[in-house]
């Protein structure tokens, strides 16, 4: 009998030095340092963007990823800067993408959404930069590294970024699994018959898009009713709607009180796990009024399924 536990020992000791001289496993995404944003080149676009990585991250499982869009004339780092997020990006473990829009305007940098006036009131045209080839080229890069779950993507912005993101949910459905648009949420472009619609030709995603959208009530630049000339055209709650119809919601849309000074507007039983949600801040204007801990959370319950009709 003694014989037999002497075996055991031995054995054990053997292969626990066998696991000691293992190497330690080799990190699977070497984006950058935890806690540090880093630039990050995209494949051959000749365009970087700066990529938060979450403190107290290895490295060793891919991680949701959150595109952070500035607004017009803004860039990545400035939006990154005044959002906040990157604190959020280090308390709950996502990686957080700060692209610069593709055309240089002022002192910064404006986005590409086809037929729709930039705050120069130029529309983009053939020779300008294609963000939207660009934000996926990008997703491509970070999953292809092993940094990211393709199936939690997810885009959020400020103002024109807002409209940036709405439009990557019309027009990347495959790819985003929620959106969070700041005093910009869209629903493709505005009707040239009604201005105070969007045009229902103009966003036709495959897949249903759970939305949330922050708003201010005082806003003069993107009213919340709508009336503000060609570039922002219908109101929040036009684009609201149209979302609620793209994603099949049944109920009856209800507006509830969720803290002082702050009303949600909440459209549900939606295909495929959707929903629809706008947080509008009544004493508030337009610039950043997003709740971070509340978007975050909102987003990273969504995951991108299968398409299912």
């Amino acid at each position: 009998m003694m014989r037999h536990a002497w075996s055991l020992h031995l054995l054990l000791a053997i292969l626990a030095f066998f696991s000691l001289a293992q190497p330690a496993q080799a990190a699977i995404c070497s984006i950058g340092e935890s806690g540090q944003t880093v630039s990050v080149p995209i494949s051959d676009s000749g365009r970087s963007m700066l990529v938060h990585v979450p403190a107290g991250y290895d490295g060793n499982r891919p991680l949701p990823l959150l595109f952070l869009l500035h607004g017009s004339t803004a860039t990545g780092a400035t939006m990154l800067r005044e959002s906040g997020l990157t604190a959020t990006s280090d308390r709950h473990g996502f990686l957080l993408a700060a692209p610069d829009g593709g055309i240089p305007e002022g002192e910064g940098f404006v986005w590409n959404i086809p037929g729709v006036p930039t705050v120069t009131g130029a529309i983009p045209g053939p020779s300008d930069a294609d963000d939207v080839l660009f934000i996926k080229a990008a997703m491509d890069r970070l999953v292809a590294q092993g940094c990211v779950d393709p199936a939690r993507i997810y885009a959020t912005g400020l103002s024109g970024g807002g409209r940036m993101a709405s439009w990557l949910g019309c027009v990347a459905s495959d790819r985003l699994a929620a959106i969070a648009p700041v005093v910009g949420l869209r629903a493709g472009r505005q009707s040239m018959s009604n201005p105070d619609q969007p045009d229902p030709d103009s966003c036709k995603p495959d897949h249903s898009m759970p939305i949330l959208a922050f708003a201010g009530a005082m806003d003069r630049t993107n009213p919340i009713n709508g009336g503000a000339g060609a570039r922002w055209g219908y109101g929040m709650h036009a684009a609201e709607q149209r979302w609620a119809a793209l994603n099949r919601c049944k109920q009856a849309p209800t507006t509830s009180w969720i803290a002082p000074r702050i009303y949600e507007e909440y459209y549900g039983g939606c295909a495929n796990g959707a929903e629809v949600k706008a947080r509008v801040t009544t004493d508030a204007g337009h610039s950043w009024v997003a709740d971070n801990e509340a978007l975050w959370q909102f987003l990273s319950r969504h995951r991108r399924e299968p398409l299912r009709k």
